[in-house]
C-alpha cells in the first residue's frame, strides 16, 4: 500500500492505512463501540487527540476508563469552568489553567474577585455546558491572528502569552462550541466525556506569572475525577485530613505553636516537648549497639561548605551569619569577619569526625549517627506546621564502609527503617531505587558499580517482604552525588509521605580527601552512605499526630493517664492510684475538680489523653478503678492491681517488649 502508515497496537497485531487518517478513523476500524468510548489516542506513548493524523507507531486507543484519560478530564474541565465563567460574568479575562495534582485551577482577571459563594453558580453552569455535549475541535492560527483576534475580546493575558511562544510554535485553538482558547492540549473528544464527578473546591489570590510586581488575578480550584466514588472518597479524605490537621490538633493538645518572631520554627510546650524527646528516645535505643551518637557543630566557617560543594549547590537555602562585631564594626582590623553558615545538614561534619585519625578497613564499617539540629530556607508560603520548617531535627546518620560492604549496609539499613515503621503501625510502604541524573558528579563507572549493587539490594528487598513491600524505579531522581533508596509510607487514611532515605556518596569523600588503609596497606576511598529514617523528626511527629488523629499509643503520648474522681471522698484514693502509676512510670495527671465527671471526661477527650481512670467511693473500698479510652463511652472496671500491670505492658515501647521476649526465650 502506498503511502501508508503501519501500525502497531497493544496486542502485537499490525494494520495498515493509508497517509492521513486520524485516531478516530483508526478506532472506527476495530470496531464502532471502541469508537464510542474513545476520547483520545497514545502514539508511541505520547497521548494525542482522537482527530489528529496518525503517523507509523505503537497505537493505542484510550477510553474514558483508562487512567491516562484522568489528566484529560481534568483539563477538559477547567476549559470548561472557564467558559462557564466568561457566560456568568461576560468582561473576565481567562489566563492560564492547568492541570494539577488531584485536580486543576484556572487564573481570572475580574474587576471583583470572586468569592466562595461564586462556585455553586459556576458548577451549575458548568453541568450544563457538559450536558451540551460540545465537540472539542483544534485550529491553528498564525501568531497575528491569534493577537488580533484575543485583542478584539479584550484578552491582553492572552497577548502575552502567544509572545512568550517560541517562533516557529505552532499557536493551537481549541474550540468547544463556540467558546475557544489558546491551549497546547490535548482534549477529549466532546465536553459530555468530562462527565460529572468534579467539585470547584476554593478561591484564592494569584500574582500574574507569579511575580508580586504583576496584578492580582483570582484563582478557582477544582477537582475531577473518573466516577462520583472516587470523587466522593476523596472529598472524603480530605475532610478526614481536615479532623486530623496537625497544627489544629497541637493547639488541642497543648504541644507546640508557632510565631512570627520565629517564622518556620517550633515553640515546643510542655507536652510537645515530652512527646519529642520519647521519639528521640525510641530511635536513640534502636540505633544503641550498632551507631556511635555524635555531634556536630552548628555554625560553621563557608570554606567547608565550598569544600563539600553545598555553597555551590545549595546556597540559596542556607543561612549566612556574622558576628554582631562584624556587622556593627566593618573595619576593624582585629574583628573576625569570616561568613559562618547554619548547617543545613549534619554530613561535613561527619566527615571531618571520620577523619579525625587515621582509620584501618578493620574497623570498617564505621557507622556515626547524630540527632542534629538544622536550618534551611523555606519560602515564607510554604512553611506548613511542622511538614515544612526552617529548623528542624534530622535522624542523621552516615556509614563509611568499603566497596564489598555496601550491600550489606543497605540491607542492615532497610530492615531497621523497616522495623521503625511497623512499631508506628506502617505497614504499607513502597522503596523505590532513585538512579543517576543528567547534572551529577562521579564518573559512570562509580555510578555503574553502586546502581548495580542497589538494583541487587532492591530484589533482595523485593523478595525477603515477600509481596509485603511494594518496589520500584525513579529514574534521574537520584541526588548529585550519588543513587538512593527512598521508603514512602501510606497513612491511615492513604495519604503518602516519603521519609527515609539511603543514599550513596561518592563526592564527599572524594572533596575531603577521606581515606582509610586497607589490607594491602594503601590509602583508599570509603563508600558513604546517608541513612535517615524519620527524616525531620518535626515532621515525622507531624505525620504521627496526623496518622492517629491524635489518639496517640500509649507508649508515646505525652499524656497517657488522668485519675479522675466522681466525688470528693474519693480524691484520696485517686492520689494513691496516680503515685502507683507513677511510680511504675506512667505519666499522670489528676483531676479533682468540683465538677460533673462527664464534663471531666469530655475536656480530657479534647485535648487527646487516651486513658481516663475514674474513681468513686465505690472504686476506693473495692480497690478497684473504671477505665475510660479515648473515643470511647464505655468503662472497663478493673481490679487497681490489674489496671496497673495493663498500662504498663500497653505503655511499654515495642523494642522494649522485643527485648523483654527475647531474654524471656532465652530463660
Amino acid at each position: 500500500m502506498s503511502d501508508a502508515v503501519s501500525l502497531t497496537f497493544p496486542d502485537g497485531s499490525v494494520r495498515e492505512y493509508t497517509a492521513g487518517v486520524t485516531g478516530r478513523e483508526v478506532a472506527e476500524s476495530i470496531s464502532k463501540s471502541l469508537a464510542k468510548k474513545a476520547v483520545a489516542i497514545a502514539l508511541d506513548g505520547t497521548v494525542r487527540d482522537l482527530s489528529d493524523p496518525v503517523e507509523t507507531g505503537r497505537l493505542e486507543i484510550v477510553t474514558r476508563e483508562d487512567a491516562r484519560s484522568l489528566e484529560l478530564i481534568r483539563h477538559d474541565a477547567a476549559h470548561v469552568m472557564a467558559e462557564a465563567v466568561q457566560e456568568l460574568w461576560p468582561g473576565t479575562q481567562v489566563t492560564i489553567g492547568p492541570v494539577i495534582e488531584n485536580g486543576f485551577y484556572y487564573d481570572f482577571a475580574k474587576d471583583e474577585p470572586f468569592t466562595p459563594d461564586d462556585l455553586p453558580k459556576i458548577e451549575k453552569r458548568m453541568k450544563e455546558i457538559i450536558q451540551r455535549n460540545k465537540p472539542f475541535t483544534k485550529e491553528v492560527w498564525s501568531r497575528e491572528k491569534a493577537k488580533e483576534v484575543f485583542a478584539a475580546k479584550g484578552e491582553k493575558y492572552k497577548i502575552e502569552l502567544i509572545d512568550a511562544i517560541p517562533d516557529g510554535q505552532d499557536l493551537k485553538i481549541y474550540y468547544q462550541g463556540d467558546w475557544f482558547d489558546l491551549c497546547r492540549g490535548p482534549h477529549m473528544a466532546a465536553t459530555g466525556q468530562i462527565g460529572t464527578a468534579f467539585k470547584l473546591m476554593k478561591v484564592a489570590g494569584a500574582y500574574w506569572r507569579g511575580d508580586s510586581n504583576n496584578p492580582m488575578l483570582t484563582r478557582i480550584y477544582g477537582t475531577a475525577w473518573h466516577t462520583q466514588e472516587e470523587l466522593d472518597t476523596y472529598l472524603n479524605i480530605l475532610a478526614e485530613a481536615e479532623k486530623r490537621d496537625h497544627r489544629r490538633l497541637g493547639r488541642e493538645m497543648d504541644l507546640f505553636h508557632f510565631q512570627e518572631e520565629g517564622p518556620g520554627v517550633v515553640f515546643w510546650h510542655g507536652k510537645g516537648w515530652r512527646i519529642f524527646q520519647t521519639l528521640v528516645s525510641y530511635m536513640r535505643r534502636r540505633l544503641s549497639g550498632t551507631y556511635q551518637e555524635v555531634n556536630a557543630p552548628q555554625v560553621l566557617d563557608t570554606a567547608l561548605w565550598e569544600t563539600s560543594g553545598h555553597w555551590g549547590w545549595y546556597q540559596e537555602n542556607m543561612f549566612a551569619v556574622k558576628s554582631a562585631h562584624a556587622l556593627t564594626h566593618p573595619d576593624d582590623k582585629e574583628a573576625d569577619n569570616r561568613v559562618f553558615a547554619l548547617k543545613p545538614m549534619n554530613c561535613p561534619g561527619h566527615i571531618q569526625i571520620f577523619k579525625h585519625g587515621l582509620k584501618s578497613y578493620r574497623e570498617l564499617p564505621i557507622r556515626l549517627a547524630e540527632f542534629g539540629n538544622v536550618h534551611r530556607y523555606e519560602p515564607s508560603g510554604a512553611l506548613h506546621g511542622l511538614m515544612r520548617v526552617r529548623g528542624f531535627t534530622q535522624d542523621d546518620a552516615h556509614v563509611f564502609c568499603t566497596d564489598e560492604q555496601m550491600a550489606a549496609e543497605c540491607l542492615r539499613i532497610n530492615d531497621l527503617i523497616l522495623s521503625v515503621y511497623e512499631d508506628f503501625g506502617f505497614k504499607d510502604i513502597v522503596v523505590k531505587l532513585s538512579t543517576r541524573p543528567e547534572k551529577r558528579v562521579g564518573s559512570d563507572a562509580l555510578w555503574d558499580r553502586a546502581e548495580s549493587v542497589m538494583m541487587d539490594v532492591l530484589k533482595q528487598i523485593e523478595t525477603q517482604a515477600e509481596g509485603k513491600i511494594k518496589t520500584g524505579i525513579l529514574p534521574g531522581e537520584g541526588a548529585f552525588y550519588g543513587p538512593k533508596f527512598e521508603y514512602t509510607l501510606k497513612d491511615a487514611i492513604g495519604r503518602e509521605w516519603q521519609c527515609g532515605t539511603t543514599q550513596v556518596d561518592f563526592n564527599l569523600p572524594e572533596r575531603f580527601g577521606a581515606f582509610y588503609i586497607d589490607s594491602n596497606s594503601e590509602k583508599t576511598q570509603p563508600v558513604m552512605i546517608h541513612r535517615a529514617i524519620c527524616g525531620s523528626m518535626e515532621r515525622f511527629l507531624g505525620i504521627l499526630i496526623e496518622n492517629f488523629a491524635g489518639h496517640m499509643p500509649l507508649w508515646i503520648s505525652p499524656l497517657q493517664v488522668v485519675v479522675a474522681t466522681i466525688t470528693s471522698e474519693a480524691d484520696d484514693y485517686g492520689r494513691e492510684v496516680a503515685e502507683l502509676l507513677r511510680d511504675a512510670g506512667l505519666t499522670v495527671e489528676t483531676d479533682f475538680r468540683n465538677e460533673k465527671i462527664n464534663y471531666k471526661v469530655r475536656e480530657h477527650s479534647v485535648t487527646k489523653v487516651p486513658v481516663i481512670i475514674v474513681c468513686g467511693m465505690r472504686e476506693a473500698e473495692e480497690r478497684s478503678v473504671n477505665i475510660r479510652r479515648l473515643g470511647s463511652q464505655a468503662q472497663t472496671p478493673m481490679s487497681l492491681d490489674d489496671a496497673i500491670a495493663a498500662l504498663i505492658d500497653e505503655a511499654t515501647p515495642p523494642d522494649l517488649k522485643r527485648k523483654a521476649l527475647a531474654r524471656k526465650a532465652r530463660g
